[in-house]
């Protein structure tokens, strides 16, 4: 499905009135829910956490929503938001369990191998594995690109550093993933 602008701006419009706020607001649930919980997800692996995150994602969508200046598509600062989440998210449970983040990054390896579906010989699980092992930028930056397809100039404006950097890190996890994948 092609994001249209036109499509946003009317839903924003829309959310500004009184009268067609709410029905606003569940229409741009609906057609971002899906994407952002992937994106989350990848991220702190679990789904209840997943779950947890988008919903601190759509309450600070419904708190700044009324003012959002349109500077970039809806789509992108929805993107920064769930990503935002998504980082104070570890933090905080990082800051909970007063660990070290390597530890953290075991806990969710751990929590992939355990899923019930999990099976160490099927590609897709080996390259959950690898990204665990990446720093938490170029894992980011890894799932954006992969995953969500995202151009590298979207992707500078939700990240806030520049495409170049962007293209080195993309280029380094592939690197760190190839090799993981290699030697497991």
């Amino acid at each position: 499905m092609e994001l249209t602008p036109q499509t946003d701006s009317v839903l924003l419009t829309q959310f500004r009135e009184p009268a067609t706020k709410e029905r606003a607001f569940a229409a741009i649930v609906k057609k971002y829910q899906e994407k952002l919980y992937w994106h989350i997800r990848r991220m702190v692996v679990g789904h209840d956490d997943a779950d947890d995150v988008l919903q601190n994602v759509f309450i600070r969508m419904w708190k700044g929503l009324e003012n959002f200046r349109e500077d970039s598509q809806l789509y992108t600062w929805l993107y920064r938001i769930a990503t935002n989440e998504s980082l104070t998210y570890l933090e905080q449970q990082k800051k909970r369990s007063s660990v070290s983040i390597d530890s953290l990054e075991n806990g969710l390896e751990n929590r992939i191998r355990a899923d019930e579906h999990f099976d160490a010989n099927k590609l897709e699980w080996k390259l959950q594995l690898a990204m665990q092992q990446l720093p938490e930028k170029q894992r980011i930056v890894f799932n954006l690109r992969y995953y969500d397809e995202m151009p590298y100039e979207q992707m500078s404006k939700i990240l806030e550093t520049s495409e170049g950097a962007l293209k080195a890190s993309y280029h380094h996890a592939v690197k760190k993933i190839e090799a993981y994948i290699k030697n497991h």
